[in-house]
């Protein structure tokens, strides 16, 4: 059997009593380490798993899954995954892999931030698409993302960003000459993500991303418990606030849609940089009707 098995988004202890059991009677255990990462080394998890972990880059989950698919027709193959298994499509391919093989698969589900953004104050039902940000370079700038958070703006939906990790990525140099060097990982701050918004809005001017009245929500280490951080403003409030008010990767952002309810505004409105102007752009903006 092929086993997903979700590892919930901060340590060693959200994996399930179900999927520790199968880590546990799987004679080989893969970490996939690229699309997310644990707040704790691999070492940790290790040590509570009583199991030796196989790191899985990318090219070995895209490339190489032949290896990590090798006897799982005859014996238990788990990888482990970040999060939810079902959160990345990479790991929907290989579940496709699998199956081709005419190797049973099992998927144990956990925590993601699909469902733990909720946290902040907003309801998952009044999500639509999730969108990915990339880092900008000098020479490229992909702004495909805004035409889908207009399409969530324009149904009054929330939009959850997720903000670009670079793990295990070559130069353009050292890429086009073979080598394999790798620069040191890096995380999307908020601070990037919303300056990177605010340019994209100054050339498209459809006017969803006005920085003094878009209403966001930045989230770093959701479900790590006391590391975890929430803070809603505007974008032009966010941009302004220094890096450490933010706390420490991984980072998320939420666009606010139109259809904002008084009790989304009640609550989220505790971790508001001010409160003042969260409620009146709440309610001057957005049409959201609250008490005095």
């Amino acid at each position: 059997m092929f086993y997903l098995v979700g590892l919930g988004l901060c340590d060693e202890k959200d994996i399930t009593i179900r999927g520790l059991e199968i880590v546990k009677a799987s004679s080989r255990v893969y970490l996939e380490a690229y699309t997310s990462i644990l707040m704790v080394q691999k070492e940790r998890l290790e040590a509570f798993y009583g199991k030796e972990l196989i790191l899985a880059d990318r090219d070995m989950v895209e490339t190489e899954s032949d290896e990590m698919l090798r006897d799982a027709d005859r014996e238990d193959v788990t990888l482990l995954v970040v999060g939810d298994p079902f959160g990345a499509t990479t790991h929907t391919d290989i579940i496709l892999r699998a199956r081709a093989l005419k190797i049973p698969t099992r998927v144990i589900h956990n925590a993601s931030i699909m469902n733990a953004i909720g946290a902040c104050g907003l309801q998952l039902y009044n999500f639509g698409q999730t969108v990915s940000l990339v880092f900008f370079t000098e020479t490229w700038k992909p702004d495909s993302f805004y035409d889908r958070v207009k399409e969530n703006m324009d149904l009054g939906m929330h939009t959850l960003l997720l903000l670009d990790i670079k793990v295990k990525e070559q130069s353009e140099e050292n890429l086009a000459r073979g080598r394999k060097i790798y620069e040191p990982p890096r995380y999307m701050s908020i601070s990037t993500a919303v300056s990177q918004l605010v340019d994209v809005e100054s050339t498209r001017q459809a006017g969803i991303l006005r920085p003094d009245i878009t209403l966001a929500v930045a989230m770093s280490r959701v479900g790590g418990g006391e590391a975890e951080r929430i803070v809603c403003g505007t974008l032009e409030e966010l941009v302004s606030q220094p890096p450490e008010v933010f706390g420490e990767p991984l980072h998320s952002l939420v666009i606010v849609g139109k259809r904002l309810h008084h009790l989304e505004v009640e609550y989220a409105e505790a971790y508001a940089i001010n409160r003042e102007t969260w409620r009146s752009v709440a309610q001057n903006v957005y049409g959201c009707a609250l008490d005095s």
